[in-house]
């Protein structure tokens, strides 16, 4: 009798443990991959959005700001259907209408190549699913980082 007290919980919690695994989920990084600055002064923004977690996760959208320098930050929104594998990235075309200022700023760059660049954050949050749970939740993110011209490669930014 007292074998059984102890065989069936430990037969309980075995079961219990042979559940599926939970992967863990960590919210994405975002920066800007390029910028290139279209005829019509409006900027296409090549985002990159790497999946940090370690479940595969379908992204639907991107709401937040992109700021260049100290200046006034512009909003940065689109929707899309991206599956990003887990720990991989991908990337997503976003159009942006600049301040006056920040095309300025842009344009002081342009002619120095490497040597000139422009310091540039996004904030916001993007909308994701990931694959073991059965609803899109909303992942905050921040970035920040470096743009300059491209040498050779006229109205483009890395």
């Amino acid at each position: 009798m007292r074998l059984l007290r102890w065989i069936i919980p430990v037969l309980l919690l075995g079961l219990a443990a042979c559940g599926p695994a939970r992967k863990s989920v960590f919210p994405p990084s975002v920066n800007i991959q390029q910028l290139v600055v279209l005829p019509s002064g409006q900027w296409q923004l090549t985002v990159r959005i790497q999946n940090n977690s370690y479940a595969g996760m379908k992204f639907s959208s991107i709401d937040g700001q992109l700021q260049i320098a100290e200046l006034v930050p512009v909003r940065l929104h689109a929707n899309f259907d991206l599956d990003i594998p887990e720990l991989a990235g991908d990337v997503v075309r976003i159009d942006v209408l600049p301040t006056s200022a920040m095309s300025q700023a842009l344009a002081a760059i342009a002619g120095k190549g490497s040597a000139g660049s422009l310091a540039y954050r996004v904030s916001g949050s993007t909308n994701a699913k990931p694959e073991q749970e059965d609803k899109p939740r909303s992942f905050d993110f921040n970035g920040s980082d470096w743009i300059s011209a491209v040498p050779g490669i006229a109205n483009t930014y890395r």
